[in-house]
This record gives C-alpha cells, structure tokens and sequence, in this order.
C-alpha cells in the first residue's frame, strides 16, 4: 500500500503531449497495446505481448510476445505487482531494439484510476515507464460503491450507438471513469479510465478511435 501510494503520487490525469490536444489526434503515429494472458491451469506461466500500431491505420509496426515465467502471488488490488515487471521490460527491450517504434501512448487492458486506490495496472505502467496510458477493461470493477446493478446495466442499454458513453461515479463524487459503447455491433461495453499523462476525454476519443470491433485494435491484436 505504501508503494502504491508513493507512485500514485506521480500521476498525471492531463493531456501532457501536443497530439492530445490537435484535431483527429495530428502527430500521433504509433499506439501501443499490452496485455498478460496466462496458460490454462498454470498461473505461474503467462504470455507477455507488447503491440506496436500505426495511427491512424492500425497497421502492426511492431510485436513482441513471449512466455514469462510469474512469481507474485495474485493479491485482488495489487494485480500490478505481479503483471507490471515483465510488461517493464518488454517496453525496455522496446526501446532498446526499435526505438523509432516507440510508442506515444500505450493501451493496457486493465483499469487506471478506477481501482480501490485509484492506482491500477495502467496507471502503475504509465508511471514506471512514464509513457501515457489509457486503461481498458471489459469488465466493471467494483470500487467506490459502483456495481453492476439494474441500474448500471439500464444504463448500458442505453448507449445505443457507438461512440455513446456515461460517467462512472463513485460514491465519493469522483469520475473513475467512463462507460464506452465502443462499436455498433456489440451492446458490451467497454470501462474506460485515466491511467497516466492523459485526460478522461482524450482516453475515451482515442479508445473509440482504435476500434474496429468492440475492443481496442492495440489490445486485440
């Protein structure tokens, strides 16, 4: 708890790059997707894959997926502490073989600020590697007294085309994030949230921007 709330200290819920800010997102030419996917039965044993896209055409520049072997237990909450170090390393091999493919944001599936302490995965990536990152779940954590209820899901039924979306507010007030209808042709939503140097705003305009299907091209690929 100490460590997260040390690093939770350096994050950045602004746009902080000019292509943030510019129509249609002008200068952004490379957006990355990382994600942890474990073998059936063995959770000591995951895939790391870091994807590297070109923006706006969703081309693959780059890839890098290997098995890496897991030793943190899983601790609901702590979840960056165990899939944060090999997801680090992969962005420093990154920069090490093909540093012209860097990318200028990265989207990570998991959450940002909607987390217990406001600290999740994208977040704790964002910090370390002190790249914007953009959290993208497919799945509502419950946190700050928001739940799946009839409510929630009255709600969801009502994003009717895409691109439409809802706030997701806590019982403290504060916006964790946003609820996205990222494609027309699916109904499930995605959960959007701020992980690092990147406003809510932006987050949700280029998750939107990166899909051709329900999830992200960056994270699906």
């Amino acid at each position: 708890r100490r460590e997260q709330a040390r690093l939770r200290a350096g994050v950045l819920e602004e746009d902080t790059e000019p292509w943030q800010k510019e129509p249609q997102f002008a200068g952004l030419r490379r957006v990355g997707g990382v994600d942890l996917s474990y073998s059936k039965g063995d959770e000591s044993r995951a895939c790391a894959s870091l994807v590297v896209l070109s923006f706006p055409d969703l081309e693959v520049l780059y890839q890098d997926c290997r098995m890496v072997p897991v030793t943190a237990p899983y601790v609901a909450g702590f979840l960056a502490f165990r899939e944060v170090p090999v997801l680090v390393e992969a962005v420093q091999r990154l920069q090490q073989e093909a540093p012209q493919l860097q990318p200028q944001v990265l989207l990570v599936d998991g959450n940002g600020l909607l987390h217990p302490r406001e600290f999740g995965i994208a977040c704790h990536l964002g910090v370390l590697t002190d790249l914007p990152c953009i959290g993208v779940a497919k799945n509502l954590l419950h946190v700050d007294g928001l739940v799946r209820d009839e409510l929630h899901k009255e709600q969801v039924r009502s994003l009717q085309r895409s691109g439409e979306t809802f706030p997701l507010t806590g019982t403290s007030g504060k916006v964790l994030g946003m609820v996205l209808r990222s494609h027309s042709n699916s109904s499930r939503p995605l959960y959007v949230s701020v992980g690092h140097r990147v406003s809510l705003g932006t987050a949700v305009s280029l998750v939107r921007a990166c899909c051709r299907f329900r999830v992200p091209e960056p994270i699906r690929q």
